[in-house]
């Protein structure tokens, strides 16, 4: 509202302060009857005090007062030449600050506002508070009894203070104690790592020797279980070839009993021929009767092979 005000009417005798209710008061009825009498705006004061909604509206009409005066002169700052112009032209980047100073000061205006609105409401609450507080005869013996027991609680908080300082100081005493113990502990042990590490033990050897022929036994031991491995694989490498020559042997034996099979069923089957053949066959018997034999000795012979 000021600030529109002193826009309107820079040479004012009204004082800006509304820091008291009375201030604040005697503020708006100015302004509202300056207003008034020059501009011929009439703003309602109970709602600037309110500084709400409705408030604003009230600045509205202020404000449209300005924006048209500056639109007016804008009007005529166009008729004016160019040398002019450029001499009175307005610069809008200047007052980008000012700018941003209303937008804070009209944000502030309406935080205030706001807040000062409920304190106004609860007002008649405190006012009779207030009132009660004042009427009522002050007494010395209850005021006093008061602020012996207020002295007694700061004494009895300070008391505490100096027995927590006091064991703050115990505590910390008795950990530095336990740090120096820790450290004497620790260089002791340090000590006696030093001399243990120096020092050779009696066994030392014996363990030495002991590890050595542990070495050789494992050496021997290794070379035995690669010979042992060795011989396992040649003896099934023989063991398979046995068994392949073993089948091999009763395939071609199982071939000539069945040579053999069919030789004899041909036989039979050329005895039933007519006597002619007969006669042929008793002057060729002797051949057959040489082969048959020669044939039973092949076929003893396999068998002597095969079993062997």
């Amino acid at each position: 509202l000021w600030m529109f005000f002193s826009r309107y009417e820079p040479q004012t005798d009204i004082p800006p302060d509304v820091e008291t209710e009375q201030d604040r008061v005697f503020f708006i009825k100015a302004v509202a009857q300056f207003m008034a009498t020059k501009a011929h705006i009439k703003l309602n004061t109970k709602k600037l005090y309110q500084a709400d909604g409705y408030a604003v509206k009230e600045l509205l009409k202020i404000t449209s007062v300005l924006y048209s005066a500056m639109n007016t002169k804008g009007m005529e700052r166009t008729e004016v030449s160019e040398e002019d112009s450029s001499k009175f032209k307005f610069d809008l980047g200047s007052k980008v600050a000012d700018l941003k100073a209303a937008r804070q000061l009209a944000s502030e205006i309406t935080s205030k506002g706001a807040s000062l609105y409920d304190l106004l409401g609860k007002e008649v609450e405190l006012r009779e508070a207030r009132t009660e507080s004042i009427a009522r005869p002050l007494e010395i013996n209850e005021a006093e009894k008061m602020m012996k027991i207020a002295i007694d609680n700061i004494l009895e908080q300070v008391q505490k203070t100096n027995d927590m300082l006091n064991n703050v100081a115990l505590d910390e005493a008795n950990l530095e104690a336990r740090i120096e113990k820790r450290k004497l502990e620790l260089e002791v042990s340090q000590k006696r790592l030093q001399t243990l590490q120096s020092v050779r033990p009696a066994f030392m050897d014996e363990y030495e020797k002991i590890e050595e022929e542990l070495q050789k036994q494992y050496s021997s031991y290794i070379e035995k279980f690669h010979n042992l491995s060795c011989m396992e694989q040649l003896l099934d490498d023989h063991r398979r070839t046995e068994q392949e020559m073993f089948e091999e042997a009763a395939n071609i034996l199982h071939l000539m009993q069945n040579r053999l099979k069919e030789e004899e069923q041909n036989l039979l089957k050329s005895g039933n021929n007519d006597d002619s053949d007969m006669e042929i066959q008793e002057d060729e018997g002797s051949d057959s009767e040489g082969e048959e034999r020669q044939t039973m000795k092949q076929r003893t012979a396999m068998e002597t092979k095969v079993q062997g």
